[in-house]
């Protein structure tokens, strides 16, 4: 009798136990097609500090997707939706928070705004936590009008920066108006997401060669960004006014609210460890 309700007991833990919470983190790409994102686009030193702040820094993933082509591209969101489904099924993740730059804010938008579109969607959005968006190109960039529809010198520049993609297509400002009012959720005058997404806000771009400062993630970037920063608002990161980075969801912050010594994130530096964004993302995880 007492073996019988030892067992009972027993059963009964084992039935009503709580599931213990398998917490992770994906960093995924803005465009561009990537093999080797982990050292290419964020760098080993902004991914190895940003993951110290799970429970267990080693359920991470970094994904590397062809994100030249369209969002809804079976190489762009369907890559990432492969990615992220092996990520929770090998590491049984519970809840998992997706950390974007760029255009891959507008990738993981796509899955969020379309959940019948695969069928592997569903359960990512159910496992993720939330969305931190850095620099989202969510209304577009004049930048790709410029290459697109502008004239010699644009399209040359463009070129020669390596914008010319469908993806760059994708990211004029008359098509995400498009696609932002059609095809997903989140900007003004649409449905939430639903997953919190929240944006950080690059908002200039410092190039002087005389401050320190302009050397973070490689001073020729930052001179490359004060150009084609003359396509653009005067709060902008060099590759997106603020106004688009602001365009979808909530804004957590923007950079001089938070960085150390109040410095502006270029758009080169909102994907790497400059002025303290690994660490502020570290304590917000």
């Amino acid at each position: 009798m007492l073996k019988k309700l030892i067992g009972s007991f027993v059963c009964y833990l084992i039935i009503t136990w709580p599931v213990l919470a398998v917490e992770g983190i994906a960093f995924i790409h803005g465009t561009g097609k990537q093999t080797d994102a982990y050292h290419d686009y964020w760098s080993g030193d902004f991914v190895n500090s940003v993951r110290q702040g799970l429970p267990d820094s080693s359920i991470y993933t970094v994904i590397n997707c062809d994100f030249d082509q369209y969002m809804w591209d079976s190489r762009a969101s369907g890559c990432l939706a492969e990615q992220l489904t092996s990520f929770i099924n090998n590491k049984n993740i519970t809840s998992m928070v997706l950390l974007t730059h760029s255009n891959g804010g507008n990738v993981v938008r796509w899955i969020m705004s379309n959940p019948t579109w695969d069928s592997r969607y569903a359960d990512i959005i159910n496992k993720t936590s939330e969305v931190i968006a850095l620099a989202p190109s969510s209304l577009g960039t004049p930048l790709a009008d410029a290459v697109k529809q502008g004239n010699s010198f644009e399209t040359a520049l463009g070129w020669l920066l390596g914008y010319d993609s469908d993806a760059v297509s994708q990211q004029q400002t008359s098509w995400m108006a498009y696609y932002n009012q059609y095809w997903l959720l989140g900007t003004s005058q649409r449905p939430s997401l639903p997953v919190h997404f929240k944006a950080v806000i690059g908002s200039d771009v410092d190039s002087a060669i005389w401050d320190g400062d302009s050397y973070c993630a490689g001073y020729q970037y930052q001179v490359a960004l004060e150009t084609t920063q003359n396509w653009l608002d005067s709060c902008s990161d060099g590759f997106l006014n603020c106004s688009s980075q602001r365009g979808a969801g909530v804004e957590w912050f923007t950079d001089k609210q938070r960085t150390n010594g109040k410095e502006p994130l270029s758009h080169q530096q909102s994907r790497r460890d400059c002025f303290n964004l690994d660490v502020i993302i570290r304590n917000d995880i």
